[in-house]
């Protein structure tokens, strides 16, 4: 995968809008941290022109504007406000979103829902079963993944009116989705790409639309769904603010831990690693442990004659993998933590059968042992 450097998430999101004057939808695979949320932003802003706005965007600042009023008073009438000075909700009083949105909600759900566009305020509802009888139980407050997918399904409604060309959406050019799917499990979560990509392949669809996501059986859905789609990896650079295009074709590989491996792979041998890489090797290694069916990624670690349960490395690994090392801040690494990164890198590249024209020279651990003791003298006689 051929990588293109970006100064910063503006420059991103222009070369973005640039490759959507000629493809029809652009899916970004990414990690959390690496500024998804905030390339959505800024894409939305260049499109920004006085009052006049070009995209209709899904992103965690959507969720923001529902908040839940939970009657602490009474502990009753629980229900969730809606911002009504924001122009995602235009024309919600006269489009009958009630029943535009229950269909979407009933291929996911078992409430019920209602919005009340006087007092910008939706209440929910559930069937509860007693035997024989049958209650309807009112003002209920829904899980968080619930709410979530209501959401969701609310902005579905909408996709569909400025689908279909309605009034109050006609403003509407690109779409960007960030994420869609949080608390959702797999089964979901293959429901929710699969239904995404239906809607967006309609015939009569003129609208361009961006996906971005870490969820990686989203993206294969997607990536198999919109054949035709652009796609591309996404990761931070090594400078403040910059970042990493990585464009993908058929023959790149589908499964984003062999490209994730690919990238350490070339971090280590460069030499350039920075704090951020051990909580991308900790990932892979909890997905290889869930695999093969252990419990914990520490079985995937090499153990070594003076440890052998490896305890060294899982603790390294637990520790530069959280606090601030997890925040894919572009920090590089002491020499000493180098070393064990390369060691346990190396080592699970030699245990695992991986395809040898992706990792053409992985150093065998005594191999790496003597190559920094080496590099340590050196530097100790300059």
């Amino acid at each position: 995968m051929s990588a293109i450097v970006f100064p910063s998430l503006t420059a991103l999101a222009q070369h973005l809008r640039d490759e959507l004057e000629n493809k029809k939808y652009i899916l970004l695979y990414a990690y959390n941290g690496t500024g998804k949320t905030r390339l959505s932003t800024e894409f939305k802003n260049l499109g920004k022109n006085g009052d006049q706005r070009d995209t209709l965007y899904f992103n965690a600042f959507t969720e923001d504007l529902f908040s839940w009023d939970n009657d602490l008073e009474n502990d009753r009438e629980r229900v969730l406000k809606i911002n009504s000075e924001s122009r995602f909700f235009a024309g919600l009083g006269e489009m009958e979103m009630d029943n535009r949105i229950r269909p979407l909600l009933n291929r996911y759900a078992d409430f019920d829902f209602r919005i009340d566009t006087t007092n910008w305020e939706i209440s929910f509802s559930r069937e509860v079963q007693d035997g024989d009888t049958t209650t309807v139980v009112d003002h209920i407050k829904v899980s968080r993944g619930e709410e979530n997918i209501f959401i969701w399904c609310f902005f579905l409604a909408i996709v569909q009116l400025a689908l279909d060309g309605a009034e109050a959406y006609r403003w509407v050019k690109y779409i960007y989705i960030d994420d869609p799917i949080s608390s959702l499990d797999e089964h979901n979560a293959i429901a929710v790409a699969n239904h995404l990509a239906q809607m967006l392949k309609r015939g009569d669809n003129r609208l361009k639309a961006v996906i971005s996501t870490h969820h990686t059986l989203f993206f294969n859905v997607l990536y198999n769904e919109l054949g035709r789609a652009k796609k591309y990896f996404l990761s931070k650079g090594t400078l403040a603010n910059s970042c990493l295009l990585r464009e993908q074709d058929d023959d790149t590989p589908l499964f984003h831990h062999v490209a994730t491996l690919t990238e350490l792979y070339e971090a280590a041998q460069s030499g350039r690693l920075y704090t951020y890489h051990f909580n991308m090797l900790r990932a892979v290694l909890e997905k290889t442990a869930s695999f093969h069916g252990y419990r914990n990624f520490s079985a995937c670690i090499r153990r070594d004659e003076d440890d052998p349960d490896g305890i060294l490395h899982a603790r390294l690994l637990n520790i530069l993998s959280h606090g601030n090392y997890s925040l894919y801040e572009p920090q590089e690494m002491l020499e000493e933590n180098k070393r064990y990164f390369r060691k346990i890198l190396y080592d699970f590249l030699n245990r695992y059968p991986f395809n040898p024209a992706l990792f053409p020279s992985a150093p065998s651990p005594s191999d790496v042992l003597v190559k920094d003791t080496a590099q340590e003298l050196e530097t100790a006689k300059s």
